[in-house]
C-alpha cells in the first residue's frame, strides 16, 4: 500500500518543525516572570535566583570566555558592578557555552577582575529557559521576581562609540521609582553555543 502524498508531507513538515525546535524560544519580555534556577559558579558554590530577590534589582548577564563581543565588555561590566554596589543591586554572570569549561571560567573571571559570580549553566537550561540567545545579553530582575528589562548593555562592542547607555539609563530610572525608558532593546553579540539533546 503506497503512502497518501499528504502523509509524507506532513511527516517532513514535523520533523523539520522538530529540527527547529532545538533552538531556544524568544527571549522572556519584560512583564514576564524570571525562571528560577539553581546553578554553581567556578568555585562550586551554589547560587539561586531566589536567595538574590531581597537585592533591590538582580542583573543576569549572560556572558562567554571566548566571545569577542562579551569580551569587549569586561571592563564595562566590573564598572557596572562598582558603579551600582552600594545601590543593593546584585549582579550575576551566567556562562551557557557546551565548549567553555568550568575552570576556563574560574581563570577568565580572575584575569578580568570580575567582583560578580559567574555560574555554569550546564547543556544551557538557564539560556533556554531565559530564551537568551548570544552574549551579551542582560535580564534586570525586580524583588518580585519579574523582567524589567531585557537587551544589552550598550550600542557599541567599541566603547569609544557609545550613543546609549541602556542598562545605564534602565536602572538608573527603576532605582528612581520610575519604568525604564527602554524595558527592551536588541542584544547583540556571539550566539550562545548550545547542547543539542536527542528527542
Amino acid at each position: 500500500m503506497k503512502t497518501p502524498l499528504l502523509v509524507v508531507l506532513l511527516a517532513a513538515l514535523l520533523v523539520v518543525g522538530s529540527v527547529h525546535g532545538l533552538s531556544a524560544p524568544p527571549a522572556i519580555s519584560p512583564g514576564s516572570k524570571a525562571p528560577s534556577f539553581n546553578l554553581k559558579d567556578a568555585h562550586g558554590k551554589e547560587h539561586t535566583l531566589g536567595q538574590y530577590l531581597k537585592s533591590k534589582y538582580v542583573v543576569v548577564m549572560f556572558i562567554a570566555t571566548q566571545c569577542p563581543v562579551s569580551n569587549a565588555y569586561n571592563d564595562r561590566m566590573v564598572q557596572l558592578y562598582d558603579q551600582y554596589a552600594s545601590s543593593d543591586i546584585t549582579f550575576l554572570g551566567i556562562n551557557s557555552n557546551k565548549q567553555e569549561s568550568v575552570s576556563e571560567i574560574k581563570d577568565h573571571s580572575a584575569s578580568h577582575g570580575f567582583k560578580f559570580a559567574v555560574l555554569k549553566d550546564v547543556d544551557n537550561v538557564v539560556a533556554d529557559a531565559y530564551g537568551a540567545q548570544v552574549t551579551p545579553e542582560i535580564f534586570v530582575i525586580d524583588p518580585d521576581g519579574t523582567v524589567r528589562y531585557h537587551g544589552r548593555i550598550d550600542d557599541s562592542q567599541d566603547s569609544d562609540e557609545i550613543t546609549s547607555s541602556d542598562l545605564n539609563a534602565a536602572l538608573d530610572a527603576l532605582l528612581a521609582g520610575k519604568e525604564a525608558p527602554r524595558a527592551e532593546t536588541k542584544a547583540f553579540g556571539c550566539s550562545i553555543k548550545r547542547v543539542r539533546k536527542q528527542s
